[in-house]
């Protein structure tokens, strides 16, 4: 009896042993990196339709020929022969410039979740609009991230969009800042202004990411200050500013859907000067809707306007939270591309909570409210010239890295922007304003070869943006095949090992 047990017990030890190597190795193990197409240093486009998306002409049948990334020449189609490594057949099809995601979140794990949706989408190139402080963050990506990921891009060793405009940690007052950081994140102090300005200017920073609690002084310290350092303001409309303060502030870009109706309501005064503002604008949130004053919120657009202020109104989010109690707005088929350990912690939570209070007495019917206001501001805010550009703010519940910016293109024709207007706050609107629209935006000689060909005419309709053939990045072609091959990797690493356990310890 006593061997038996002896001998039972080296065979457990044994076995507990060998799935503590298994999990170990299971650890430690790279993630299996996406198999990179083929590079072409010459491509031809052939008998293409191209869509000119400043004036929405499209000329027809045309060669667009493609040396090292430029776009060469763009000819009608004629007998002429080109020496090229690769011949694309676009007959019958549509050429638009790559699109363009304005408010995106990149982590540690964007390289396997969301760079291969991204391009598998045509999303080619993505504002980040988040950070790190000053050390690496085990979760966010950061500047130096981002940069590497351009760099791959650009020596063909990974398969990603390009980082346009790179993004500071998230200025959000003392309580944002852990501890262990230096003081001057929490820009307490208007003297801390140049430090935290010196710091991302030294980390190669574009843009300093200011959210809702930011210091008022420290704010238009930074707002005066930042240009002197090559930066500039992007993000939230700070609660204790007045959207008016903050344009002539000089903030370049303003996040969200609700920007107006914060300032357009009969209490916004006393919402900037609370204490407790969260709980005021909950409190607050059936007088933004039914109080709201289009006077006041069309003097703030054409306040955006005169001063080349942008809006970036993420209409994903929205949409999430007045539809999270509906099982058919839920039951999305990309699920399957989201890590199991999100849908069921981060997303998870916040569908609990949208859904108690869609549900609630009080609270029912207000966030589809506060949706479909935001789709008329926006409807007025285009009208009177304020330029929009789309973003979608991945990685937030229900928005899909890629398939989401094409949701978003088709919630901007329901405000009332043409489908021109939309393909424009996805392509030229963000090239202007990201100062780059010499060489992306529009598909012309001399310019990059960013481009996406379409079966059908977005123009027509706007969801054709989404009939994608093939997508052209840095000289790579990815075709139909390549295209699926992207979201099977993606599905495939959303549900494996490293990536929920990545998600439990980060």
């Amino acid at each position: 009896m006593k061997r038996a047990f002896v001998k039972l017990t080296k065979i457990s030890f044994g076995f507990v042993l060998f799935l503590v190597l298994v999990i170990v190795v299971a650890v430690l193990w790279p993630l299996p990196e996406l198999p990179l197409t083929e590079k072409h240093d010459s491509i031809l486009v052939k008998s293409i339709n191209v869509i000119d998306v400043k004036s929405g002409n499209i000329s027809y049948n045309q060669d667009i020929l493609i040396e090292n990334n430029k776009i060469k020449s763009i000819n009608e189609t004629s007998d002429m022969k080109f020496k090229v490594d690769l011949t694309i057949d676009g007959t019958g099809k549509f050429a638009i410039p790559g699109l363009w995601d304005m408010h995106t979140h990149s982590n540690q794990l964007s390289p396997w979740l969301h760079h291969p949706l991204y391009i598998a989408n045509g999303v080619t190139g993505v504002r980040d609009m988040s950070g790190q402080l000053n050390k690496k963050d085990s979760y966010w990506a950061g500047t130096k991230e981002r940069l590497q990921w351009n760099k791959d891009l650009d020596n063909y060793t990974r398969a990603t969009p390009r980082y346009v405009l790179q993004s500071s940690y998230q200025i959000d007052g003392a309580s944002s800042v852990p501890r262990g950081f230096p003081e001057y994140f929490k820009l307490e102090n208007i003297q801390d202004v140049d430090s935290l300005l010196n710091f991302y200017k030294n980390q190669k920073t574009d843009f300093i990411k200011v959210y809702s609690q930011i210091p008022p002084k420290s704010y238009k310290r930074l707002a005066s200050q930042a240009p002197k350092y090559g930066l500039h303001l992007a993000g939230h409309k700070p609660v204790f500013v007045s959207l008016k303060d903050a344009v002539l502030s000089g903030q370049k870009s303003f996040e969200h859907g609700r920007i107006f109706m914060y300032e357009s309501f009969p209490k916004a005064d006393s919402l900037r000067q609370t204490k407790n503002w969260k709980s005021f604008f909950i409190e607050s949130r059936k007088s933004m809707i039914n109080d709201f004053d289009w006077g006041v919120a069309t003097d703030l657009m054409k306040t955006m306007k005169d001063n080349d202020a942008y809006w970036t109104p993420t209409l994903q989010t929205l949409k999430f939270e007045a539809y999270a109690h509906e099982q058919s707005f839920l039951d999305n088929e990309n699920l399957k591309y989201i890590s199991t350990s999100r849908k069921k912690l981060w997303w998870g939570f916040d569908i609990e909570r949208n859904k108690k209070r869609n549900l609630s007495e009080e609270s029912n019917g207000i966030s589809t409210e506060f949706y479909e206001a935001a789709k008329n501001q926006i409807k007025k805010a285009n009208e009177i010239g304020v330029p929009i550009m789309t973003g979608t703010d991945v990685t937030d519940s229900y928005t899909f890295a890629g398939f989401s910016l094409h949701d978003e293109l088709k919630e901007l024709t329901n405000c009332g922007l043409t489908n021109l207007e939309a393909l424009q706050s996805a392509t030229i609107t963000p090239a202007k304003y990201a100062n780059l629209d010499k060489h992306f935006g529009t598909i012309e000689t001399g310019k990059n070869a960013d481009l996406i060909i379409l079966k059908m005419n977005p123009l027509q309709k706007i969801t054709n943006s989404s009939s994608i053939s093939g997508v052209l990045i840095n000289g790579i072609f990815y075709n139909a095949d390549d295209i699926e091959e992207l979201k099977s990797y993606t599905e495939s690493m959303a549900s494996s090992f490293h990536t929920n356990k990545f998600r439990l310890t980060n």
